[in-house]
């Protein structure tokens, strides 16, 4: 069977923009070495191809034999790799400063070793300008080398000095690397398993990150110091759901970059990430106001050549402003005017299937699922809900089980009562089996199991009875998660007052902005 996904080369062909394959062709067809006609015809028959199929392959270019296509198809990506690091060379410092430590390290093998100091000299001004402390290491390496093994006479103390800057450097890079790896590990946590369920799952986080963040760690005012700080205390606080101390780390992290501007260029994608933890902040904390100021300067940022020209940081940011789009519409209450994201949402996912990740996939999933059941459509609901819940429990655990919970109520809704008694008990199972279950998902699975009982007539005031016993929970954070994932008081206040869901919160949210 043909499968896109797993061959390399012909992901690397199909993410080509024409422009990178007219130079490829010119890079390539400099030389017409026989194996080079080969390259050249592989990579025409590979980009005309919808999928990968190597039979289909072979067949169509009796040329090329079975046993040459390995070795071709190796070296085909070689030289893309290759015509690639020239096109963009320009455009990113770290390829500048590679080539340049490549030329210097060529001038040494030359035994030119002044003329390589020199290169070394220049690299040395542009990586600490840019912040690019791993350069940084590689030059002082080459220059200890090159003083080591040769006399160069290039300057006094030249021993003392390059000591002094290897010793400063690599404690600069034992600090870096503790902070990315604590942002890393926290990060992992919430990929894994979304918030803390309860108080002894978040003070084991707490403990953690105490135990890993020191002092000295938190005083460094240097660039990649404070980012991967504030990482680590946005995720540190995003999975004890303190989401005030929340927006403050994640405001700190986009101010580090508008302090800097020009690290923007350099570090796109934790710009990207820290305009998108930004507008979540807000979503969770209700700040339409600067949730809309932040979104519009975000769709702005959208439009610039740092986004559209690469591919990076285009996909990124088509994820992060489309969650945004539809966490708008969820604070607005507008939940059948948000299912017109959907389609675009859907060509999307499709046209970047190669290139995003489970996580991202599933929770958009479960954002359209939420805009289905807000408008009303219960079928869509489900059939979105079933993507998740047929999906390898393997990230994400929150999610999944606060999926079963909708599918729970979206049938429930469509009155599927033969099928509900199993579903409760399937999805009680499996809450209680993932540990998630809080007292407001025990009143909401012992309401619908009671339900089965009662007349429409009765039903009302036992709505009112369930709403009354969650409002007293909300103060309690681990008993509210499921307030996250749904809103269940606004969906309970819908039945009380025989109203559509997206109107109740529409109404407070204009009460809200009233009251402001």
């Amino acid at each position: 069977m043909p499968n896109r996904s797993t061959d390399a080369l012909f992901q690397l062909i199909h993410s080509l923009e024409k422009s990178e394959k007219r130079n490829f062709k010119l890079y390539i067809t400099r030389n017409t070495a026989t194996e080079d006609l080969k390259v050249i015809q592989l990579f025409d028959a590979l980009d005309k191809m919808d999928d990968y199929d190597e039979e289909s392959l072979l067949r169509k270019n009796p040329s090329i034999k079975k046993q040459q296509l390995s070795n071709i198809k190796a070296h085909l990506y070689k030289q893309l790799l290759a015509s690639l690091r020239i096109l963009k060379s320009q455009d990113n410092i770290n390829i500048q400063l590679h080539e340049q430590l490549d030329y210097a390290m060529i001038l040494y093998n030359k035994g030119l070793y002044i003329q390589s100091l020199k290169i070394l000299d220049k690299i040395k001004e542009s990586a600490k300008a840019h912040n690019q402390l791993s350069f940084l290491l590689q030059v002082i390496f080459l220059e200890k080398k090159i003083e080591t093994l040769h006399i160069t006479r290039s300057m006094e103390d030249r021993a003392d000095v390059l000591a002094a800057e290897s010793e400063d450097v690599n404690a600069r890079m034992n600090k870096i690397t503790k902070l990315s790896n604590l942002a890393l590990k926290l990060y992992s946590w919430y990929i894994k398993n979304g918030h803390a369920r309860n108080e002894d799952e978040a003070e084991r986080v707490k403990a953690f990150f105490k135990s890993q963040l020191t002092p000295e760690l938190e005083s460094s005012n240097k660039f990649y110091d404070r980012l991967y700080l504030y990482q680590s205390f946005c995720w540190y606080h995003f999975i004890r759901q303190d989401f005030l101390n929340y927006y403050r780390y994640t405001q700190k992290w986009v101010n580090l970059f508008e302090e800097q501007p020009f690290m923007i260029e350099i570090e796109t994608a934790n710009y990207i990430k820290g305009m998108h933890n930004l507008i979540s902040a807000h979503f969770d904390l209700s700040n339409s106001k600067k949730f809309e100021t932040v979104l519009k300067k975000f769709e702005e940022f959208s439009h610039s050549s740092l986004v559209t020209e690469n591919d990076n940081n285009r996909i990124q940011t088509f994820v992060y402003l489309n969650l945004a789009r539809l966490n708008q519409h969820f604070m607005l209450g507008t939940f059948t005017e948000g299912l017109r994201l959907v389609p675009f949402i859907e060509e999307k996912l499709q046209e970047y299937s190669l290139y995003l990740d489970r996580h991202r996939i599933l929770v958009f999933y479960y954002k359209i699922a939420s805009l289905y059941f807000g408008s009303g459509d219960y079928d869509s609901t489900i059939d979105y809900l079933n993507k998740i819940i047929n999906w390898k429990v393997d990230l994400r655990t929150d999610l999944q089980c606060y999926a079963r919970l909708l599918h729970l109520i979206a049938h429930y809704e469509l009155g599927n009562f033969d099928i509900l008694e199993y579903l409760i008990k399937s999805v009680y199972r499996f809450m209680a089996k993932m540990e998630s279950l809080s007292v407001v998902e025990e009143e909401i699975f012992k309401f619908i199991r009671n339900s089965f009982q009662l007349s429409v007539r009765q039903l009302k005031p036992e709505f009112k009875k369930l709403l009354d016993k969650l409002k007293s929970l909300e103060g309690n954070p681990y008993e509210t998660r499921a307030f996250l994932y749904l809103d269940i008081p606004s969906w309970l206040e819908s039945k009380i007052q025989d109203q559509p869901v997206q109107k109740i919160i529409h109404d407070k949210y204009v009460m809200k902005l009233q009251k402001n």
